[in-house]
């Protein structure tokens, strides 16, 4: 998962364009500058995580594969038109892309502010307790299935992009997985790991008990 940081570097020129300086949006030139290692690093983590590739990400944003190279290493500080195109290259908006419109390195979601959601007619409730904020590489939730519910239905499409991974931890009762077509019988305290990508959905067995489980869907290349 991506942290913020703060950052503090100098600030370099290319091309007579200003590097990035600010922490603020909009810009303030009094702000301290952005290090261009951990810009580099953000770049490359959100290319990877949407599974492009250099020449993928050049094409969709208009700067040359060397350059993208050359910033996602922290050789060179983008200057403010070249991080806008990189950002709309990964259909993000610039201040979503250097994390300006976060507050800190702490993002704290209180109870009463998570995003609720399910399927009442198929027994499922769930309530994500990760920030919504852009570029979280990992979201976690807390899912509970009634008697005989489901979180899907088998000929549901994957629901995560290209290269999740889920992880799922049976907090409470029993659940089955259903995997690519496979079961998966697990108990309380029962953890399973899978390629998120894949058609899947979770079962509750028991007639009579709700079954709870956390889940963690995380962003990334899989079978590299």
């Amino acid at each position: 998962m991506i942290t913020y940081v703060c950052m503090a570097s100098q600030a370099t020129t290319v091309r007579g364009e200003p590097a990035l300086r600010t922490l603020s949006d909009p810009f303030d030139p009094a702000a301290a500058p952005l290090s261009q290692t951990v810009v580099g690093a953000r770049v490359k983590a959100l290319r990877e995580s949407s599974s492009l590739s250099l020449r993928d990400l050049a094409v969709r944003s208009g700067v040359s594969a060397p350059m993208l190279s050359q910033v996602e290493r922290g050789e060179t500080s983008p200057t403010l038109s070249v991080a806008a195109k990189i950002a709309a290259g990964l259909e993000l908006r610039l201040s979503q892309l250097l994390r300006l419109d976060e507050d800190g390195a702490v993002t704290i979601v209180r109870a009463s502010q998570r995003q609720r959601g399910g399927n009442a007619r198929r027994g499922h409730r769930l309530e994500v307790m990760t920030s919504p904020q852009p570029g979280q590489r990992a979201e976690l939730s807390r899912h509970t299935l009634a008697p005989g519910g489901a979180t899907g239905s088998p000929d549901d499409p994957p629901m995560h992009e290209p290269g999740s991974r889920e992880t799922a931890l049976v907090e409470q009762g029993s659940v089955v997985l259903v995997c690519d077509g496979q079961r998966h019988e697990l108990g309380e305290g029962d953890c399973v790991t899978f390629d998120a990508d894949l058609p899947h959905h979770f079962e509750n067995p028991s007639t009579t008990a709700e079954t709870v489980f956390l889940a963690v869907v995380s962003a990334g290349l899989r079978r590299s």
